[in-house]
């Protein structure tokens, strides 16, 4: 009975203290990928036809550290501004919990907002986050899903993003409800 009760506390102590209550940036893409207003589209890097593509070999191993970008877009065309705000404000607070780390931070109130975060440490990331808003066209928040991502091959990605095929999935519709 004893060993009983102490494998329950066991239990129940791992149950509530290990469960993470703060929000993360996929609970909040689960929450909203069906709501009104918002769009949302799960591209596998695949799908960008990057065998494809003329890139240097730091650049292929960015790409194939890669596995799959996660794209949420919320229009102010289709929604409010107060619901504006406040979904810009749950990520905003999401972004500013410890485990995402801030890479770049540019723009201005009137042209819009980019921030870039990741997850991981200074050298191999699982996760880059950009978060773009305007309170003119609305937001999205793009995730970069992979394992062992290095920041500094990803970064130079740059220069062959327009080489990518976007063309199958549909990229234009995602801009075209955006803006």
């Amino acid at each position: 009975m004893r060993s009983f009760v102490l494998g329950l506390g066991v239990f129940i102590s791992v149950f509530f203290f290990g469960c993470n209550s703060q929000p993360s940036l996929q609970t909040y893409f689960v929450d909203h990928q069906e709501s009104p207003n918002f769009i949302s589209m799960d591209v596998p890097i695949s799908f960008l036809g990057a065998k494809d593509v003329k890139m240097t070999d730091r650049q292929r191993q960015a790409v194939n550290s890669i596995d799959k970008l996660n794209m949420l877009g919320y229009s102010l065309r289709s929604g409010d501004n107060d619901s504006y705000n406040k979904e810009v404000n749950e990520i905003k607070d999401i972004l500013n919990d410890k485990r995402y780390n801030e890479l770049l931070r540019l723009g201005n109130l009137n042209d819009g907002r980019v921030k870039i975060c990741y997850v991981g440490d200074d050298e191999v990331i699982d996760e880059l986050i950009v978060f773009g808003r305007s309170n003119k066209y609305g937001f999205a928040v793009i995730r970069v899903l992979g394992d062992d991502m290095e920041v500094s091959k990803i970064m130079e990605l740059g220069p062959i993003i327009s080489q990518l095929n976007t063309e199958d999935i549909n990229v234009e519709g995602f801009m075209d409800f955006m803006l």
